[in-house]
């Protein structure tokens, strides 16, 4: 699970301050899990693009949720695009080190950088499984997220504020998107947040019985399926996932770095509209996550719109005819 460094919870400000950060981790992880996604050459890899999917749509739905638990404590979310290369807000890192997050396409060391973000701080070794120790001087979103939770139990009926500029499933993500109106409903959300991301601490599980991130990042990268067995962790690796890394647009990394004023103006047209509509897919959500729920609508077209546009650049070859460009996730105010 994602790693960030952990303050003493005093005060609701402080509080809200931390759910700030973990919304903009949220965030911060989908363009470098929508860049893999999107550079699978459609028809392919079915197995790992559905894996990579319900990852997005599951950040998704997290960001909403720690959303709504701000809302309620009387806050204003605001997202707030990162840069990559670059740290995610909250210092993400290993081993005490900041990890710098990089635009990637489909590949295993786009598989290696989803495991590193999604790390619990005890992973489970599998038969056939090797993985690095553990982490020991970082703090997982688990331990981050538990901390809010025993400061966010301790506060007065009275803290929190009803149906205050709250997302449900009847606007967004049917049956998985629930209001936030008061602690019990703030630890529900928690409980979903850290479950879907790292399991639980003896199962790669999540609470409703599906792997977790990181896991399912590790079954692309290996190219096996965690299969349920007789071994004492209760999983092996079995199977051939069916993942062919060959079958990917040769698309460049860290497209937001790339100077693309000197490649051919299809190139160039593909990544403003995609600017365009993740600029104003951005807009959208922040007003739709700050009670205009109209906005909502249109945040979801445009992120059809930042899907058509990104289909684009990955057909627009640059200068390089080897080589194209997915979608660059630059945000420029409209």
């Amino acid at each position: 699970m994602i790693r960030l460094q952990l303050s003493p919870i005093t005060t609701v400000q402080q509080a809200q301050a931390m759910l700030q950060t973990a919304i903009n981790v949220e965030f911060g992880t989908l363009p470098p899990y929508l860049y893999a996604q999107l550079t699978i050459l459609p028809g392919t890899n079915a197995p790992a693009a559905a894996r990579l999917r319900s990852i997005t749509h599951q950040e998704m739905i997290h960001l909403c949720l720690a959303a709504n638990i701000l809302n309620a404590l009387g806050g204003s979310p605001k997202l707030q695009p990162p840069k990559y290369p670059g740290p995610l807000p909250g210092d993400i890192g290993h081993d005490g080190k900041v990890l710098t997050l990089h635009i990637l396409p489909f590949g295993k060391p786009a598989m290696q950088q989803g495991m590193n973000i999604e790390i619990p701080v005890d992973p489970i070794e599998f038969p056939q499984l090797e993985l690095a120790a553990s982490p020991t001087k970082a703090v997982t979103i688990g331990q981050f997220y538990d901390a809010l939770d025993a400061y966010l139990k301790t506060l007065p009926a009275t803290a929190w504020q009803a149906n205050r500029n709250q997302i449900d499933d009847k606007q967004f993500f049917p049956g998985q998107l629930f209001a936030v109106n008061n602690y019990a409903d703030a630890h529900k959300a928690i409980q979903v947040i850290v479950s879907e991301g790292e399991g639980a601490s003896t199962s790669p599980l999540d609470f409703s019985n599906e792997l977790a991130h990181f896991y399912r990042f590790e079954e692309i990268f290996r190219n096996q399926v965690l299969t349920a067995s007789d071994s004492p962790q209760g999983f092996s690796w079995g199977a051939p996932l069916g993942v062919d890394y060959a079958k990917v647009f040769p698309a460049i990394a860290d497209p937001q770095v790339h100077d693309f004023s000197k490649e051919p103006a299809a190139a160039r047209m593909a990544q403003d509209a995609c600017n365009k509509a993740y600029s104003a897919m951005v807009d959208a959500l922040n007003l739709a996550l700050n009670g205009d729920a109209a906005q909502l609508g249109i945040a979801v077209r445009k992120m059809f719109d930042l899907r058509m546009a990104a289909i684009e650049a990955l057909h627009a070859p640059l200068n390089d005819k080897h080589k194209v460009a997915g979608p660059a996730f630059i945000y420029k105010k409209i």
